[in-house]
């Protein structure tokens, strides 16, 4: 999972199938889809009924025979099949048109594909095997895999070629990665099985379990965003009791509270790939700081835990849940380039 530069310059697209979203990036148009990664199936016929935006509407709202799938999970393609009709659903025509003219322009008599794809930091062989399979599905003749902590980094416009310390932590829905980056690579990184999904699950336990309220899932997204305004915040849900719709004023600190116990579980990743560093390259990072990526970045208060338990500097990217599939795409638009080396002479 180590192209060069140069491979990665012949490819047209980038994807990043994330567990919340799947993003593409084409080749000087920019990004073209960013769509949530969900799919809904009629399980009797097993027609496609919706994908991407659509279906995550659908969920918690559908009869029996309509199933809301993800086929991603934690980064890593679970379902092969799944996840090829959906892609090949939210592309639609923005990559068919653009292969056939590019064929007839090269007098080609079928277009080639070949994509760049984001894979997690230490994936096993079965998910980079099935990320392959999805885009071969598509009709990609060369499938490239690039870790997403480097190409996060590049999106982050990090130094990463340089030797120098780069702290990045890339906090997604199902896993955050955390990773220490000199001169192109991977010093250390750490991954937790922690993420945005887990800390909505922390706050609808903290809501039914001290309020007595259900909270529909979509809800707990936008209640993130009241956290970080007033100290007090009305919840909409469903009574645990009686059944009923019901709405409660609830104290955001506490839900803030509530929000850091799985947290601890980045903290802790974070002190790990400190104590296996170099000192000289720790001491880069107490000035540099740490940069905060990922679908999560945004959360109430984790900068500042971030800031306060490691006594480091904490910086959010900006646009933070694409730093991943941007950065891809500046690598295979050229704009990256490797440090000039000098070999010593003979």
């Amino acid at each position: 999972m180590t192209p060069t530069l140069e491979h990665l310059r012949r490819c047209s697209i980038a994807v990043d199938i994330g567990a919340a979203r799947t993003r593409v990036y084409l080749r000087n148009n920019g990004l073209v889809v960013d769509e949530p990664s969900v799919a809904a199936v009629d399980v009797r016929s097993g027609a496609l009924i919706a994908v991407g935006s659509r279906a995550e509407t659908m969920a918690g709202r559908t009869p029996q025979h309509i199933r809301v799938v993800r086929p991603v999970a934690s980064g890593a393609v679970v379902d092969v099949t799944m996840a090829q009709r959906m892609l090949r659903h939210v592309l639609g025509d923005k990559l068919g048109r653009r292969w056939m003219r590019m064929s007839m322009v090269r007098g080609m008599p079928m277009p080639v594909m070949r994509a760049a794809v984001c894979m997690p930091h230490g994936s096993e062989p079965i998910a980079l095997r099935a990320a392959v399979e999805t885009m071969y599905g598509l009709g990609a003749r060369k499938v490239e895999l690039v870790d997403t902590l480097i190409a996060a980094a590049v999106g982050c416009g990090l130094p990463v070629e340089q030797p120098e310390a780069t702290m990045i932590v890339v906090c997604g829905a199902g896993t955050t990665h955390v990773a220490v980056l000199s001169l192109g690579a991977i010093v250390s990184a750490e991954t937790v099985p922690v993420g945005g999904d887990a800390i909505d699950r922390a706050v609808v336990e903290h809501l039914r379990s001290q309020h007595e309220l259900l909270l529909p899932s979509q809800s707990v997204r936008p209640l993130h965003q009241m956290l970080g305004g007033t100290s007090t915040a009305e919840v909409h849900g469903r009574d645990v009791i009686s059944g009923l719709a019901r709405t409660v004023t609830v104290e955001t600190e506490n839900v803030r509270h509530a929000m850091r116990a799985p947290l601890t579980g980045v903290l802790d990743a974070i002190t790990s790939v400190l104590r296996t560093c170099p000192p000289d390259l720790v001491a880069d990072l107490a000035d540099r700081g740490i940069m905060l990526a990922g679908g999560s970045a945004h959360m109430p208060g984790l900068d500042l835990m971030l800031r306060q338990e490691t006594h480091m500097p904490v910086h959010i990217a900006p646009h933070p849940d694409t730093v991943a599939v941007r950065g891809l795409g500046a690598m295979i638009e050229g704009k990256v380039r490797p440090a000039p080396k000098d070999p010593l002479a003979p």
